[in-house]
């Protein structure tokens, strides 16, 4: 083992670096923390890294892993040296996201009603009569203020040039804030000096944020909105999110067992008997709604519950077939989405994404697979995932199998040279890949919340930041201003 905790051996390797200049020095909005960092006696650094994980542990911050035969529940790992945003940069991804949302917002509810974009010929009628999110039940529907996408999480990245790209939107149940939260927490009271003076700015009024959203969404009259979370339950694998969530707004984690329509609205059991509820932050997935309108054999879900939303008397975020925006073949159209409804052009850019329904596209995939990240169209995760440059034979192989067997399923994209930040490994420091998911708010506003997960591919070498994939994550800094050195 190097043993090598000291950053003046930290070495870029030859990518982009968000903390460190190709010339050594810190990025500016880094100095202070590189320089604080510096300073810590011997062992310290690592010292404050077990101190937080062993508050994290306490905490239970755990996920699942699905098919793991060693056991489901795992502790997120977490890593101590923070990603740092800085002002300039941030306002440009707060200003692309608003951006893309209003877009998307705009795209979900015309799809669902006039389909304009595909008379017009921007988006193919084929890709939207083929997604596997779109529910035919929400024709016509009117969301509560015409909203549909009200919690977003945008996975975006850094390229070679340190250029920020969307790599894919999340706009059904976006997972992950709850991570954001305890990870500023933790680093708030393990380098509560260095987080003093490096005017970054707060996440911790999220939950605030998110119930005024939800209630904003309540029925017309409904002076004090009755809120719940919805839960698929304990085995889900962000059930310590839905009860952290429940918890910190002070308001009912149920599962569809706890609820009932009776008389034309959504009621809670309770010991006291029913009581009405106005608005319902949903953690299921469309098709375990409603058994009487989507899958007859979901236990999950609300029998009715869909009839009761098209009357307007129950709210449900996110709105029932916002996933037509989640599939990533949509996703390829994005930047003309923008176009057609804004009319402007998109201020944060694609990956360059090849759809492999198109024949062409296709071909060209299939000769090239060493070097794409294919993805399915509707997984998360990383899952149904083929990272090219780290496949064997056999997987490709596969993939091609499974691309020319349902081609509509699937996209490729080039394998990008993330951006790294720094990383405390085994034996030393050394720099990590990292995406970044904000996550975006739409009530009586847009509200983009300052930083966000930072994912980091904790193994070697590797493009994969998923925490079901070996990933961890980071407390992202979104700087007010960049602090001055003294």
């Amino acid at each position: 083992m190097k043993n090598n905790f000291k950053l003046e051996s930290y070495n870029s390797e030859g990518f982009y670096d968000e903390t460190f200049q190709p010339d050594g020095h810190p990025q500016p909005g880094s100095r202070l923390l590189i320089d604080r960092l510096r300073s810590l006696p011997p062992g310290e650094l690592i010292r404050r890294q077990k101190t937080a994980e062993s508050a994290l542990l306490n905490m239970g911050i755990t996920f699942t892993v699905y098919g793991d035969e060693t056991g489901t529940e795992r502790i997120f790992p977490f890593d101590m040296i923070p990603r740092i945003i800085e002002p300039l940069h941030w306002e440009k991804i707060e200003r692309g996201l608003t951006q893309r949302i209003q877009a998307l917002n705009l795209f979900i509810d015309d799809i669902y009603h006039d389909q304009k974009i595909i008379k017009d010929k921007v988006v193919p009628s084929e890709l939207i009569r083929t997604c596997k999110c779109y529910q035919k039940v929400c024709e016509k529907i009117r969301p509560p203020k015409d909203i549909w996408c009200h919690i977003t999480g945008t996975d975006i990245v850094r390229d070679k040039s340190g250029d920020w790209l969307v790599l894919e939107d999340n706009l059904r149940c976006p997972s992950g804030v709850s991570y954001v939260l305890e990870n500023r927490a933790v680093m708030k009271r393990t380098f509560a000096e260095i987080f003093a003076a490096s005017n970054v700015r707060p996440v911790d009024d999220y939950p605030i944020w998110l119930l005024d959203c939800l209630q904003y969404l309540a029925p017309s009259g409904v002076e004090d909105p009755k809120v719940v979370i919805l839960t698929p339950g304990i085995y889900n694998s962000a059930y310590f999110e839905h009860s952290f969530l429940a918890q910190k707004m002070g308001i009912e984690l149920v599962e569809g067992r706890d609820l009932v329509v009776v008389d034309g609205f959504v009621n809670m059991r309770t010991t006291k008997g029913l009581q009405k509820v106005d608005v319902i932050y949903r953690r299921i997935d469309d098709d375990f709604l409603d058994p009487t309108v989507f899958r007859p054999d979901s236990l999950l879900g609300i029998p009715g519950i869909m009839d009761v939303y098209k009357e307007g008397r129950v709210a449900l975020a996110n709105a029932p077939g916002t996933g037509i925006a989640d599939d990533k073949i949509i996703y390829s159209f994005v930047p003309e989405i923008i176009k057609y409804y804004l009319d402007t052009d998109p201020l944060l850019s694609n990956v360059e994404t090849f759809i492999c329904y198109y024949e062409k596209d296709r071909k060209h995939v299939l000769r090239n697979l060493d070097k794409f990240v294919v993805k399915a169209a509707n997984e998360s995760g990383g899952y149904g995932m083929l990272v090219g440059p780290g496949s064997t034979r056999a997987e490709q192989e596969k993939f091609a199998k499974l691309i020319e067997n349902n081609p509509r399923n699937y996209i490729a994209q080039p394998t990008l040279s993330l951006s790294r930040v720094p990383s405390i490994v085994e034996d030393g420091i050394e720099g990590r890949h990292v995406d970044l998911r904000p996550y975006v708010l739409y009530g009586e506003k847009i509200l983009v919340i300052p930083g966000g997960l930072t994912r980091v591919a904790l193994r070697k070498g590797s493009l994969v930041v998923n925490s079901s994939q070996g990933g961890g994550s980071k407390d992202t800094w979104v700087l007010a201003e960049i602090p001055e050195q003294k």
